[in-house]
């Protein structure tokens, strides 16, 4: 059987992305290495109870330009509604504007954008 195992993103900080992800989206570290045989300094980050990873990757000499809406990752939350107001609480924009008339309307779906433009995609699973 196959296994999905990581998706690595270049990131422009490594703390400040760790920091992030951490803080805002519950992740925690798993693994970090500050040379990969490529040379660059990689953080695998996991949700408690997935498998499934995000590798962090940065190198000092990469120029790291994240095109709109190049990709995202989406996140399942137990109450969307109150998880993009603790988010907004912490000074991060959710998206669409209109994130809470669309919550209240069956649309169970927001998003944020990380430190690096990356769009994360705030989906409700109970």
């Amino acid at each position: 059987m196959y296994k999905f195992l990581h998706t690595r993103v270049r990131v422009s900080d490594l703390e400040h992305s760790i920091k992030w992800y951490c803080e805002n989206l519950g992740f925690t570290v798993k693994s970090r290495t500050d040379r990969s045989p490529a040379g660059n300094q990689i953080c695998h980050l996991e949700l408690p109870g997935n498998e499934h990873t995000l590798e962090l990757t940065y190198s000092p000499d990469y120029k790291l330009n994240v095109p709109e809406d190049l990709l995202h990752f989406a996140i399942g939350v137990p109450d969307l509604y109150a998880f993009c107001e603790e988010l907004e609480q912490k000074g991060i924009e959710i998206w669409p504007d209109n994130w809470r008339q669309a919550i209240s309307a069956g649309k169970k779906m927001a998003f944020i954008t990380d430190p690096d433009n990356y769009e994360v995609e705030l989906l409700e699973r109970k």
